[in-house]
């Protein structure tokens, strides 16, 4: 008789491949939930035998079939169809470049996550151990500032809150760390949504253009400039705004990308390579600009779960072939060393 499988680790499994593959997010909720009621049980296999998983509160059928599955020594069938679909995607990935290869291999961490703190997915625990999992150091958590309501954006307070859990994680996930910080919105005026107390306190700080992105290309300019400018600034996020797929394509933001790129490398702040599939901002030209005027770069996933931790190889390609050396890419430093930059 078959060894049985782990169900839980099955179900956070398969919860992972949907969000790397940004499926929708009802679709892994029902994973990640059925294998958070599981691993707080130890009838699990009884109840798989005696066919009363549904009985229990975030347990449908598709999970528990899973579930009986995996107890049985039997991969489930719904995860053989995901990997299935990754085998596929990985060997049409065969194409990443050397470099592409060799700058995903120097990342340390990922500069820009979310947690359900504001619009993710995940609790901050479920996105820093996946990220442990994928061979990172540390992750920045990124979540966002008030202004941006719709994304659930953390008052002065409940930043205050979370500095606070992150504490209590890094104890317990040593020697691995999340490192404080924030996506703060860049306001009309160029201004940030956030106290500038706070600001300073944290570890690293991300600035994006979340609003108003039709705004006229002098405006905008202007309105980047005082942010790049503004000393708690570490990272450029997502510059042009740009989303690529789905029902919210959107087109570039227009701005002076010499003048700003020029601040960016003037005030030592990063511009962000984008790693989402819907961003992959900023477009090559400009990046090879940021590149040429001697930019920092941060290459980041800005994942909103778990499993979009895994879109890092997205931008390092890009970032590859628009020659961007791996030195200059602040999260191919270490924690200690990235604090310190941020710091300065």
């Amino acid at each position: 008789m078959a060894q049985p499988r782990d169900p839980v680790a099955d179900l956070r499994r398969i919860a992972f491949l949907l969000e790397r593959a940004a499926e929708q997010t009802y679709r892994v909720r029902a994973f990640r939930t059925a294998a958070s009621v599981l691993a707080a049980r130890d009838d699990v296999a009884q109840r798989a035998s005696a066919g009363t998983l549904t009985a229990l509160s975030g347990v449908g059928e598709v999970t528990a079939r899973c579930v009986t599955e995996s107890i049985a020594g039997e991969q489930p069938e719904y995860l053989r169809r995901l990997d299935a679909q990754e085998n596929a995607q990985e060997t049409a990935a065969d194409d990443l470049s050397e470099a592409g290869a060799a700058l995903r291999a120097a990342l340390r961490g990922d500069c820009h996550t979310h947690s359900d703190w504001s619009d993710g997915g995940s609790p901050i625990e479920e996105m820093a151990a996946t990220a442990r999992e994928l061979g990172h150091e540390y992750i920045v958590l990124t979540d966002h500032s008030p202004r941006l309501t719709v994304a659930n954006g953390l008052s002065a307070e409940r930043l205050r809150d979370q500095l606070e859990v992150v504490a209590a994680c890094n104890e317990a996930l040593a020697p691995f760390r999340i490192l404080t910080k924030i996506e703060v919105d860049i306001l009309a005026d160029g201004a940030l949504d956030q106290c500038e107390e706070l600001l300073a306190v944290l570890d690293v700080v991300v600035a994006s253009v979340h609003s108003k992105l039709r705004m006229p290309a002098a405006e905008m300019t202007k309105r980047m400039l005082r942010a790049v400018a503004n000393p708690h600034v570490d990272v450029l996020g997502h510059c042009t705004g740009r989303l690529l797929a789905g029902s919210r394509q959107r087109p570039e933001s227009q701005f002076d990308p010499d003048a700003v790129f020029a601040a960016c490398a003037e005030n030592g702040v990063a511009v962000e390579v984008n790693c989402r599939p819907e961003r992959l901002d900023p477009p090559k030209r400009l990046l090879r600009l940021a590149v040429e005027e001697g930019c920092l770069v941060a290459i980041d996933s800005d994942a909103h779960a778990p499993g979009q931790l895994d879109w890092l190889p997205f931008g390092c390609e890009r970032a590859a072939a628009c020659t961007v050396a791996a030195e200059r890419v602040v999260n191919t430093w270490s924690a200690d060393e990235l604090r310190v930059w941020a710091a300065r």
